[in-house]
């Protein structure tokens, strides 16, 4: 068994990135997995202010708010995913906060297995290359991550779209396979 946490970086509860989560973590409930999904738009997390209070106090981040619980749950979990619908090529910021702030106790997130969701209107996956770049970007700086499975919701915008796409399924499967 694995501990999981997804960290759903969509603005909007059931959207299509935020669905694409919960059919992963059904996927790897099946499969025995421990899962937890936080939706970062509903935590208190603001940007890192790079005043670096964390490096000469163990860790501990200036900023109060609930990054400390996100982050213990990131260094206790064998299995990250990071989930983001494309804004302007990139991650939205609410996920882009969430790294970020990482860097409190950076060395301490390792060993993960990574898997990444995103989804864009487009039809085309390059839209999705800058997302999946920073997703990428951020398991560089993890000692000892492994990129497992990248799922690509694309040609979807409104709200629930993404059901009638291949990437629901994958996203089932992809989880039962943890």
């Amino acid at each position: 068994m694995k501990k999981v946490l997804i960290l759903s970086g969509s603005p909007r509860k059931g959207g299509n990135s935020d669905i694409l989560c919960d059919e992963f973590a059904k996927g790897a409930r099946e499969a025995g997995n421990e899962v937890e999904k936080i939706r970062v738009a509903e935590k208190k997390i603001g940007y890192c202010r790079a005043c670096y209070y964390c490096r000469d106090h163990g860790g501990e981040c200036a900023v109060k708010d609930d990054m400390a619980e996100v982050l213990q749950k990131m260094i206790d979990a064998d299995v990250i995913v990071l989930a983001s619908p494309v804004y302007f090529y990139s991650i939205d910021a609410q996920l882009k906060a969430v790294i970020d702030r990482t860097v409190a106790r950076w060395l301490e997130v390792k060993n993960k297995d990574f898997y990444y969701i995103a989804t864009c209107a487009e039809d085309d996956k390059g839209a999705t290359l800058t997302t999946l770049d920073c997703f990428r970007g951020y398991a560089e700086c993890v000692e000892g991550a492994k990129e497992c499975g990248v799922i690509y919701g694309t040609g979807v915008y409104e709200k629930g779209k993404i059901t009638d796409t291949p990437a629901y399924r994958k996203a089932y499967e992809m989880g039962r396979s943890v």
